[in-house]
């Protein structure tokens, strides 16, 4: 068995997120916490502990959107399944995703080829798909990668990659795709794309198209994944069981793949 890390660290210092998102690391050393230790134990000294020190410890101000994460539909509206259900019915949050949905089947669909900005759609998915031999089956959990892939952390990041649009979105829902994944920062275009788009149409249907595919059939995607790249088309099973965080939009997730 080989497991592959499609996660990304967290850190600080990079260009992860747009500014107001990112997230704040405090590192605390072995020196600094020695006090920590010792206010549970009167009489107790610094240097009474092991060549004085104490514990490493680190102060964390996220967003559940830092990182590499699973968003939930409820991240992409307030209702969803409206294409199953008369009316819809309330966004699940992550902490209620079935967690069958997030260990199954991989397939990676290779759209590094498409420019930065490009909005995927249906037929360029089927093709994909026609190139690898494959079928979709209920539930896989279908992986992009793009152009973003290689530039995590440098400072044009959140304007690298496709996007995967709305009815590419709905391609993959409706053969029951319940969990996808872009190793890009949105599941979407990135903003500045969009935002030039709109500037010419003003047409609001083309924002977060592929997030507000999810009020027709709800479903969850990750993003800022890593190492796609080294995947193969098919062939590997992805574990992405969410953090559980009380009705949250989303959950930090450890993702990997596994090949046997």
């Amino acid at each position: 068995m080989r497991i592959i890390d499609l996660s990304v660290a967290l850190e600080t210092g990079i260009a992860s997120d747009p500014e107001m998102m990112l997230p704040k690391i405090q590192y605390q050393g072995h020196k600094e916490t020695r006090e920590q230790i010792t206010a549970f134990f009167p009489g107790l000294k610094n240097e009474d502990l092991p060549e004085g020190d104490g514990w490493a410890v680190e102060w964390v101000q996220l967003s559940t959107h830092n990182g590499t994460h699973l968003d939930a539909p409820y991240h992409h509206h307030s209702t969803m399944d409206r294409a199953l259900t008369p009316g819809g019915r309330p966004a699940i949050t992550i902490d209620e995703v079935p967690l069958e949905w997030c260990f199954q089947p991989g397939v990676k669909l290779d759209f590094r080829h498409f420019p930065d900005g490009y909005v995927v759609t249906a037929a360029d998915v089927e093709a994909e798909l026609a190139r690898i031999g494959h079928t979709l089956s209920p539930l896989e959990i279908v992986v992009v990668n793009t152009a973003a892939g290689a530039a995590y952390g440098k400072p044009d990041f959140l304007l690298k990659g496709c996007g995967m649009g709305r009815e590419a979105t709905m391609y993959l829902l409706e053969r029951g795709v319940r969990v996808t994944g872009t190793d890009a920062w949105s599941w979407d275009a990135p903003f500045p794309f969009t935002a030039r788009a709109y500037a010419e149409s003003h047409d609001p249907a083309i924002i977060w198209e592929g997030h507000r595919a999810s009020m027709e059939i709800g479903y969850c995607h990750m993003e800022k994944l890593s190492n796609l790249d080294q995947l193969p088309a098919t062939g590997f099973k992805v574990s992405c069981f969410p953090f559980k965080i009380r009705k949250a939009s989303a959950g930090f997730t450890r993702c990997v793949a596994i090949l046997e």
